[in-house]
């Protein structure tokens, strides 16, 4: 199945490619690697979730907005493959969460993405990752996604 068709079977639509916040691409190919700079859970130009897991968001809402990053990232791919169905493997997902002192759940919020890849990429979605607590991100946004996939 066309993985662009399975992501609008769950009711999502690819978001336009976001404009970068600084002097950065959004993602970089490479041979057959595509590395994304960090994606912000962001939807029409504007920041979805702001503040720090554990404190002002809840971790549920922390998934949503890790699933959004990863939404974002993978238009960040097709901006530079020109199409989706071209991955053949998620490499790697680095996930940084916005954290209140003493929050330990980051795993459970970056499982947003990784569940939502492996949902439409199936066994080409499993893959490495890392999870990682920070004290702030860029617009005090909630989460932030980076991905490595490979494509043909």
């Amino acid at each position: 199945m066309n993985i662009e068709e399975k992501i609008s079977e769950l009711g999502i639509t690819l978001p336009e490619l976001s404009k970068p916040l600084a002097a950065y691409v959004p993602a970089i190919k490479t041979d057959t690697w595509v590395f994304t700079a960090g994606q912000l859970p962001i939807s029409n130009g504007e920041l979805v979730f702001k503040g720090k897991i554990g404190k002002d968001i809840s971790i549920e809402d922390g998934q949503n907005a890790a699933r959004m990053c990863a939404l974002n990232a993978l238009s960040a791919i097709r901006g530079v493959i020109g199409d989706l169905n071209r991955i053949t493997q998620i490499i790697k997902v680095v996930g940084y969460v916005n954290s209140a002192p003493g929050f330990t759940q980051q795993p459970l919020v970056i499982n947003g993405a990784s569940e939502f890849l492996k949902e439409i990429f199936g066994d080409k979605g499993a893959h490495a990752r890392s999870a990682v607590g920070v004290s702030e991100l860029p617009l005090d946004a909630a989460v932030e996604v980076e991905l490595i996939v490979s494509f043909e």
